[in-house]
């Protein structure tokens, strides 16, 4: 079964090599076989999503209510609704019984048959021997192992008798609880730009609907389902051998496995061509319906694993492991591990930012918004300076005062001692020193290691030295006039 899921440990090396299959929709299979109720809901939900179902038949489709079919309440009784009831009253071990597992073991040797010999022309419409059919009907029944390929019968033979199989079910391999349901489905048109429903069948909600209605029918019904729309699906595309299309093999299967049973062609004379054209898009779309949709995979995913929380289409709440609540301190801390990585790329951008007007300031001219710039990425706590980045240039020497003080100076202090102007990296001195206290300073050491009344002391002696300086020049100014 497909919604078994084994795990084998294999010696053999030959093997080893083989794909390892998983089945997607094995958590699907998992809730619907451990919470039948929690995954009728959830898909019944999403159902009634797709299509307008009244409540009568919502409760039909549930099974709440026994389902109203076309011809239930009618009195007329015709030979052909006579003659199925009496042969479906001849009940045998897999003919005219309930389907279960053994019988679609059974069934399954003739479908099996039938692949291999699908370009025979007029398959299931041409009928085939009735005495040969009996014979492999008897053989089946009493569960006999049949060699169909010793050439004893023919595929005409076969193929006719898998439809007296479907036909003598009690009930429609769709069972009668989803008979509305596939009408509805069949009246899912497409919509024009003014919101007008158009004659296109929107195939997409088609082929959704018709997953889930798939999804909750009975096991044995939806094995044999798969089987057998495979093999018309696989007739079909070799229509140019057996002269059977999609359509063709639709109206010879409609009845056995869409039409309620002890119906005639008059009790469906509204909804025959919706039945017929609802089992051609079934055909030509089998490889897709048997697929869980991908909400439905996630719920039932999410209910066992419980990994984050969940919004599907229908907003169905499932109920999730405490596993969900452990994870929450995780993604907690993913996310600030996000937001730190955005505040130091953003932080880098801004540092390359400042690198980029650093090197524009530092390549002006020499002028006093130059200097005032300077100044201002020096305040800065992560300022950058000439000498990280950008190698500095000698800056232009200043040429000297000619003023009459600067001439005082140089005659109170003698020759006096030129600095070397310091670079931009350094940072900026709490207090600066005259050039006329260098040959002081040079005495007594540097700034950093001077008191500061020794530094008091020294600028009073500087200031004494001026005024004596003054008074002498005054007085021989005054002598000489």
């Amino acid at each position: 079964s497909d919604a078994i899921c084994s795990f084998v440990i294999c010696n053999d090396s030959s093997l080893r090599s083989q794909p390892i299959i998983f089945n997607p929709d094995f958590f699907v299979e998992k809730l619907r076989h451990e919470k039948p109720e929690v995954f009728t809901e959830l898909v019944v939900s999403n159902i009634t999503r797709l299509i307008d179902l009244p409540g009568a038949e919502l409760a039909q489709l549930m099974g709440e209510e026994d389902p109203k079919l076309p011809g239930a309440n009618s009195t007329a009784s015709g030979f052909f609704r006579s003659l199925m009831s009496l042969k479906r009253k001849e009940k045998g071990v897999v003919f005219g019984s309930p389907l279960t597992e053994e019988g679609i073991a059974q069934v399954s040797q003739l479908i099996e048959y039938l692949h291999k010999n699908l370009r025979a022309e007029g398959l299931f419409r041409v009928p085939g021997n009735s005495i040969r059919q009996q014979i492999l009907k008897d053989a089946l029944n009493s569960g006999t192992d049949i060699d169909l390929d010793s050439g004893e019968f023919h595929s005409n033979d076969v193929a006719t008798l898998l439809k007296m199989f479907l036909g003598e079910l009690p009930e429609p391999l769709l069972t009668h609880k989803h008979f509305h349901a596939h009408l509805k489905i069949a009246d899912l048109m497409l919509f024009d730009e003014k919101g007008n429903k158009t004659s296109t069948p929107d195939k997409e909600r088609q082929i959704e609907a018709l997953q889930l209605l798939f999804l909750i029918l009975p096991a044995p019904n939806r094995s044999l389902l798969k089987l057998l729309l495979d093999l018309l699906y696989q007739t079909a595309k070799k229509q140019d051998k057996n002269k059977m299309s999609a359509h063709n093999l639709a109206l010879m299967f409609a009845p056995h496995i869409l039409w309620p049973r002890n119906v005639t062609a008059n009790d469906l004379q509204e909804n025959i061509t919706k039945l017929n054209n609802g089992v051609t898009f079934m055909i030509k779309h089998s490889q897709k319906l048997f697929k869980a949709p991908a909400y439905i995979r996630e719920c039932a995913r999410l209910h066992y694993l419980g990994s984050r929380a969940h919004t599907s289409k229908d907003d169905l709440d499932l109920l999730t492991s405490p596993g969900s609540k452990e994870l929450q301190p995780l993604k907690s801390q993913k996310r600030s591990r996000l937001d730190t990585c955005h505040q130091e790329e953003t932080q880098q951008r801004t540092e390359e930012a400042l690198k980029e007007l650093f090197r524009h300031v530092h390549n002006m001219p020499d002028s006093a918004k130059k200097k005032k710039l300077i100044r201002q990425f020096n305040k800065h706590p992560t300022a950058l300076t000439p000498g990280s980045d950008v190698p500095t240039s000698p800056a232009p020497r200043r040429t000297r005062s000619r003023s009459f003080s600067g001439l005082i100076k140089r005659k109170v202090l003698g020759t006096p001692v030129i600095l070397e102007r310091k670079s931009r990296d350094a940072t900026p001195e709490p207090e600066r020193v005259s050039k006329e206290n260098v040959h002081l300073l040079q005495k007594c050491g540097s700034p950093a290691h001077m008191s500061q009344a020794k530094l008091k002391s020294l600028e009073g002696q500087k200031e004494e030295s001026c005024r004596r300086m003054r008074a002498h020049l005054l007085s021989k100014d005054s002598s000489s006039l």
